[in-house]
């Protein structure tokens, strides 16, 4: 027999019939309460997502224990991995007060624990998933650049420029791209053969920054990923795709995993230049100290 596909592989939810065709080659042909599932999920994903095993038994009129069979059929241990999958997939259609829902039955008590076990999850799974090849190949690309181009838009501005703001310590040549006075492809205007543009975006995808990436593709320029899954548009326009986590139920991003991710190629980009980042930090202390940048131990 075929093995089932999982349901959080489908790549086009507009066609029902794309589900059911899957399902039927595995072997397991749809019974009528399971086809109706089926189309419910991918006519009203929206709604579904929102939806307890119970609560989507209701809409469809079927039994819970329908629906949980019905998980099983694609190869789940159970609904709430079915569900998991299907935020998974369409998490980047969903608008603010659709993410926003997902807190809705949320106990006020529980958000703490809840907020920062989601976070660390979302670092534990970058961790074993990351690709540690993609890992190695972006931190040699990024020292072979010439220059280093590091895009952030919206809520991925503030990656971005913390990215940056790190990266200056390390190379001469590094420039921020995020919303401002001038427009992302003014800024992006000198990229050439030779330099490197670091895009980074979490759902909901800008599709400003994916224009700006083929744009910077289009000049020659080297192009890096920083985003969360295959299933994001960075994916396909990247030659090296670096993907870390951000899964919160809410409107809120987690950038826990993609800033933890940023700190490792920090410190792997400072190893690889240990000695020129010495220099540097030894020339910088003496400007600091000259214009008491930092504030000073006490007695001194």
């Amino acid at each position: 027999m075929t093995e089932i596909v999982p349901f959080g592989e489908v790549s086009d939810l507009e066609n029902a019939q794309e589900l059911i065709q899957r399902l039927n080659h595995s072997g397991k042909k749809l019974s009528k309460s399971h086809r109706r599932i089926a189309e419910c999920i991918v006519t009203h994903y929206d709604k579904v997502v929102f939806m307890t095993a119970s609560k989507l038994g209701e809409y469809v009129g079927v039994s819970e224990s329908t629906v949980v069979r019905f998980a099983a059929a694609l190869g789940y241990s159970g609904y709430p991995q079915l569900q998991k999958a299907l935020q998974e997939l369409i998490r980047h259609r969903l608008t603010a007060s659709q993410r926003f829902e997902m807190t809705s039955d949320m106990d006020h008590a529980q958000v703490l624990n809840k907020v920062l076990k989601a976070d660390i999850q979302n670092i534990r799974s970058t961790l074993d998933e990351i690709d540690l090849d993609a890992f190695e190949r972006a931190i040699d690309r990024i020292i072979q650049a010439r220059a280093i181009y590091v895009m952030g838009l919206r809520a991925s501005a503030p990656i971005a420029s913390f990215f940056v703001h790190y990266l200056k310590f390390i190379f001469p040549n590094v420039q921020v791209v995020t919303s401002g006075i001038s427009d992302v492809f003014e800024q992006l205007s000198r990229i050439s053969q030779g330099d490197l543009l670091i895009g980074i975006s979490f759902p909901r995808y800008t599709a400003r920054t994916i224009e700006a990436m083929e744009f910077a593709r289009s000049r020659g320029a080297s192009l890096i990923a920083i985003t969360d899954g295959p299933l994001s548009p960075l994916h396909a326009t990247a030659e090296i795709c670096l993907m870390a986590k951000s899964d919160m139920a809410s409107f809120v991003d987690s950038f826990a995993a993609p800033l933890s991710l940023i700190n490792a190629l920090i410190v792997a980009l400072s190893q690889r230049r240990r000695h020129e980042v010495s220099e540097h930090f030894a020339d910088l202390e003496k400007i600091w100290a000259s214009y008491d940048v930092y504030l000073k131990k006490t007695g001194e």
